[in-house]
């Protein structure tokens, strides 16, 4: 197989979609493997090590004429949309949920579309969890930042200091992102809740920080007491292949405490409050009503090196699958790979994402 790694070109994206260890194995296994001029530099790999490891150098235009397979960190955007052949496949992060004209696309085009965020595996999301991981550690990290009053927070340090209290943190969800997220933010000395639908993970919240902190069920009246006095609130929910669930509505920003900042790190589906929109590394964050909100898309691309390395041991094992079955044989018998495809045929074939659309999904594979 032809297997092409671009350079990320959205804005302050620095990871990469294979490591020259991961090309070696590849081209062992007798596949051809491009790499964009530069693509590996923002992680620490430069051209040559992917030249010694077998990958030829090439242009992006060269690239996506050659390719078969396209590997990368991040869903293609627009000025992609035009290199993206008919017939092609990519395998990334899509996130198609908040994204309709990238879906529509990949219909057009007959792009088969396999996501990283809906590979499911032994109940479990093996692709999305590294990077959930990584985001849900960072999360208290910047929401701390962003309190600092010159930033436009409270000014209220979020460890506290003798005789004064830290900073409260409420997280929405409890799964990768929200159990990260509380593990960071308990270990600050932050008053931590974190908050579920299901009373299961916050069991597990429970046995995991022993008592150290706060679990509640989510319902639209806990969110609204509690939000009234957190001086940080994560967004963790998922719908894996849907869109987020709005939790905090723009009616409730209004009892938020000025000054406080809301950390969206589920922005990447959409996002769970109201008032979140995408932002990026370089414009991070905006205010509404006095509360500063921190939604930036690809959160672990800030920390490149460590990122690009949890990412490709997750990614290279489904990687080789696809590559020694070809993309049609992969899609269809693999059922692993399987529930990753998103987009097959110029049909949406996953069911989270068709309803979140308004599309009409296919359980059968042509």
């Amino acid at each position: 197989m032809i297997i092409g790694v671009p350079k990320e070109i959205k804005v302050e994206e620095f990871r990469v979609g294979i490591t020259p260890s991961g090309v070696h194995d590849l081209t062992r296994d007798g596949h051809t493997v491009l790499i964009e001029t530069g693509a590996g530099e923002g992680s620490g790999f430069p051209d040559e090590a992917y030249r010694k490891a077998g990958a030829a150098v090439l242009d992006k235009h060269g690239l996506f004429e050659r390719a078969e397979l396209i590997v990368k960190v991040k869903e293609p955007v627009p000025a992609e949309y035009d290199l993206v052949r008919p017939e092609q496949a990519v395998f990334t992060y899509l996130h198609l949920a908040p994204n309709r004209e990238l879906t529509e696309v990949l219909l057009r085009k007959h792009v088969t579309g396999i996501a990283y965020e809906t590979l499911a595996r032994d109940k479990g999301l093996p692709l999305l969890s590294p990077m959930s991981e990584i985001a849900g550690r960072m999360a208290p990290l910047m929401g701390s930042y962003y309190l600092q009053k010159f930033k436009g927070g409270s000014g209220i340090l979020a460890t506290g200091a003798s005789g004064v209290k830290p900073a409260k943190i409420l997280i929405l969800g409890a799964g990768v992102v929200g159990t990260n997220a509380a593990r960071v933010a308990s270990n600050l000395g932050m008053e931590t809740t974190v908050m579920n639908r299901g009373t299961e993970r916050l069991q597990k919240i429970d046995e995991l920080f022993s008592g150290r902190v706060k679990t509640l069920p989510v319902t639209s009246q806990t969110i609204a007491e509690e939000i009234r006095d957190a001086d940080i609130i994560v967004g963790a929910v998922l719908v894996p292949g849907g869109r987020s669930p709005i939790l905090v509505t723009r009616q409730m920003l209004a009892t938020l405490k000025k000054g406080a900042v809301i950390v969206d790190v589920s922005i990447d589906q959409g996002g769970c409050i109201e008032t979140s929109h995408p932002t990026t590394h370089d414009d991070p964050v905006f205010t509404v009503d006095g509360i500063l909100h921190y939604c930036v898309a690809n959160m672990p691309g800030a920390y490149p090196r460590t990122s690009t390395l949890a990412l490709t041991n997750a990614t290279l094992p489904y990687l080789k699958i696809i590559a020694r079955r070809g993309i049609k044989k992969a899609v269809q018998e693999d059922m692993i790979i399987r529930s990753a495809l998103n987009t097959y045929h110029g049909k949406i074939v996953n069911q989270a994402l068709a309803e979140s659309l308004g599309f009409t999904t296919v359980d059968r594979l042509g």
